[in-house]
């Protein structure tokens, strides 16, 4: 694995970010899909608002394991 070069600061911002990722953005898009999946006979709208919200879960998942790999090598 390649080692990761990170300022002080960089880092504290780089883990504040995976932080609020994990507790905040992590719950927020849950509940999005929960209730995008609850109106399930809304039609096309809900499907696009389903697939908005399974789309913005991939990229947060996404995200925090990008941050957790730049992390555990720095």
């Amino acid at each position: 694995m390649t080692k990761t070069y990170l300022t002080e600061a960089g880092y504290e911002k780089l883990q504040a970010d995976l932080d609020h990722l994990r507790t905040v953005r992590r719950q927020e898009v849950a509940e999005r899909l929960h209730e995008a999946m609850a109106d399930g006979d809304a039609g096309i709208d809900n499907d696009a608002e389903v697939d908005a919200a399974k789309n913005e879960q991939a990229f947060v998942e996404g995200r925090i394991r990008e941050l957790e790999m730049i992390l555990s090598s720095a």
